[in-house]
């Protein structure tokens, strides 16, 4: 495949044009409906994005950011977090899983992840909970599942809440039940390169919890159960009626991309083949997990050069996350430095390949012909 033929990393037209005629005779309702909040869009995404899960309720937000953050403001709400409590965080997760953590008043506590996962390894759990510990964010970064009834049981043991970020890996499940219904509640992101991505910011909170996702329900709307009354200090975070109605079109189709990027990671898994590549850990054998492959992501020392030579062949590849977290300039100036080794290396060595349901077959053979040969 010559160079001019060039492989984004992402092709959200490609993506999007699947989804036609209908994505684009669906908005156009909403347009002329001339109701665009809190609509009957939204209500039904939301009923049809539970049954999708497996819960009982779910919120319709701005974004998944704004979804961690009401998640953990209800919890101070309910009594069950305070200020200055620990909340256990992936090391390597974006950094707005910190954020939204940080802006709660809670203190996020790093843990190092296992290379060949990237998730946070189970031995590493137990010696970071202190008195302190009060909830923990399990991140499905990537798209892999990061459940593990080990963990789970210990955080029950502990009194210890379970949030899922599952920003990146909707779909994933452990045995029957999908994440987003594996913990106490979970923060969904639909920004539009995610796996059901929206075309625009919106996001959603799942729970179980009657009373959390009242409360929640009330602090994305000001902290008001009703109009013009406010029973908490809230803020203003809706997914708009358009938005709602793209993501209506697209679930339904949300498990068959989703194993057309099952079906390319292992293509990608069993094919590659080079000393200076990393892959990651294949999915496990007992088929108790199932991944998303929201990201294909590998390891090389030499990244840079690996970067320069696939654009010199074609290829766009992406880096997730180039800097830490705990090394950002705003975390240190409100926490103490910390050495985190594994994830300091992953961040610098970390490199998504394209992954994508709109990928062609021939794309995919030509890019791991070219990482091999490199």
């Amino acid at each position: 495949m010559p160079a001019k033929n060039y492989i984004h990393f992402l092709d959200l037209k490609a993506i999007n044009r699947r989804f036609e005629p209908l994505l684009s005779q669906t908005i156009q309702e909403v347009v002329q409906s001339g109701r665009y909040l809190n609509g009957e869009q939204t209500d039904g995404f939301e009923k049809e994005f539970a049954a999708y899960i497996g819960t009982k309720y779910c919120i319709g937000l701005g974004n998944g950011t704004n979804a961690l953050e009401v998640i953990l403001q209800g919890y101070i709400e309910m009594g069950l977090l305070k200020n200055g409590d620990e909340v256990l965080v992936p090391a390597n997760t974006f950094f707005a899983t910190f954020l939204a953590v940080i802006n709660r008043g809670l203190v996020p506590v790093p843990l190092e992840p296992c290379l060949s996962t990237f998730l946070p390894k189970t031995r590493t759990l137990a010696p970071a909970i202190s008195p302190k510990t009060k909830a923990m964010i399990m991140v499905h970064l990537y798209g892999r599942n990061a459940y593990q009834e080990q963990i789970h049981n210990l955080l029950k043991a502990n009194d210890i809440l379970l949030i899922e970020d599952n920003a990146q890996a909707v779909g994933s499940r452990y045995l029957e039940k999908r994440s987003g219904s594996l913990g106490d509640a979970a923060a969904h992101s639909f920004y539009p390169s995610k796996n059901l991505g929206a075309m625009g910011g919106a996001g959603a909170i799942t729970t179980d919890n009657e009373e959390l996702a009242s409360i929640c329900r009330s602090l994305a709307n000001y902290g008001s159960p009703t109009r013009y009354w406010y029973h908490h200090i809230g803020t203003n975070s809706k997914m708009d009626e358009i938005q709602a109605a793209v993501l209506r079109v697209k679930l339904p189709f949300l498990d068959e991309d989703n194993a057309k990027r099952n079906d390319m990671a292992m293509r990608y898994l069993s094919e590659i083949r080079h000393p200076e590549i990393r892959m990651p850990m294949p999915p496990e054998a007992s088929q108790a997990f199932h991944h998303t492959w929201h990201l294909f992501t590998i390891l090389s020392s030499k990244r840079q050069a690996l970067i320069q030579y696939l654009d010199k062949f074609g290829i766009e590849a992406a880096i997730h996350y180039p800097v830490p977290p705990h090394q950002q300039p705003v975390y240190q100036k409100s926490f103490p430095k910390k050495s985190l080794p594994l994830s300091e290396r992953i961040h610098h060595e970390t490199l998504s390949l394209p992954l994508h349901p709109a990928l062609k077959e021939e794309e995919l053979s030509y890019i791991i012909e070219q990482l091999n040969r490199w």
